[in-house]
Formats: C-alpha cells, sequence, structure tokens
C-alpha cells in the first residue's frame, strides 16, 4: 500500500496515482486544471471548529491529532476512510494538502490512518 503526502503547490508526478485533495477549502491561487484533483472528500477534513483551533496554536499537535482521529470515527468520515483505505490497496494514493507543513498536519494523520491494518 502506498500513500504518500505532498502540497498541492508541487507539481504532478506520474506515479501520484490517485490525487485526493483533503484540505477543506480550495487552495488559494490554485487553479482546478493545474491540481489535477481526482476527488476532494470534505467529510474527511477537520471541522472548522478543529481546524480554527489548532490554527490558533491553543494545543498541540498530539491534542490536534486525537481530537481530528475523533472526529473520524463519525460514520460518515468512517466510511470515507474505509473507502480510500481500500482504493491505497490497490494503488498509491497520494493525498494533497496546502499546509506548510504537511509532516504536522491533517494530511499526516491521514495517510497514517491509512496505512493501518484494518
Amino acid at each position: 500500500m502506498s500513500v504518500r503526502v505532498r502540497r498541492i503547490y508541487e507539481p504532478p508526478e506520474p506515479d501520484d496515482g490517485l490525487r485526493v485533495l483533503v484540505d477543506r477549502l480550495w487552495p488559494r491561487g490554485m487553479s482546478k486544471e493545474e491540481a489535477h484533483v481526482d476527488e476532494w472528500p470534505k467529510a474527511l477534513t477537520p471541522s472548522n471548529e478543529l481546524r480554527r483551533w489548532y490554527h490558533a496554536r491553543e494545543g498541540t499537535y498530539e491534542d490536534f491529532r486525537h481530537r481530528y482521529e475523533a472526529e473520524l470515527a463519525a460514520p460518515q468520515a468512517a466510511g470515507l476512510l474505509d473507502g480510500l483505505r481500500e482504493r491505497a490497496r490497490e494503488g498509491p494514493v497520494t493525498l494533497l494538502t496546502a499546509a506548510k507543513t504537511p509532516q504536522e498536519s491533517h494530511a499526516a494523520v491521514l495517510a497514517a490512518l491509512l496505512g493501518e491494518r484494518r
């Protein structure tokens, strides 16, 4: 299973496979043609409240991760996560985000969850 995280501002690569935007808001300055996004499952993105809380630096990345994992346990998000996990078993999946530090973002949490065996 191949899941990776990339910034959406990086040009697409042939080995990206399925390109999934995992941000709730469309990235600034990026056209849909440039982005080459295959899917945009907004129910997998952090809630507006959680996103604002994290960006205001009111908690640590670990706090954010735990809260986000709790949101992903909701039925709609859990179903989408299972579907994406299945797609990752079939071929490469690239999670796209505009986050400046993808390794400490919701995309990294998603990538870790997608890599878990279930």
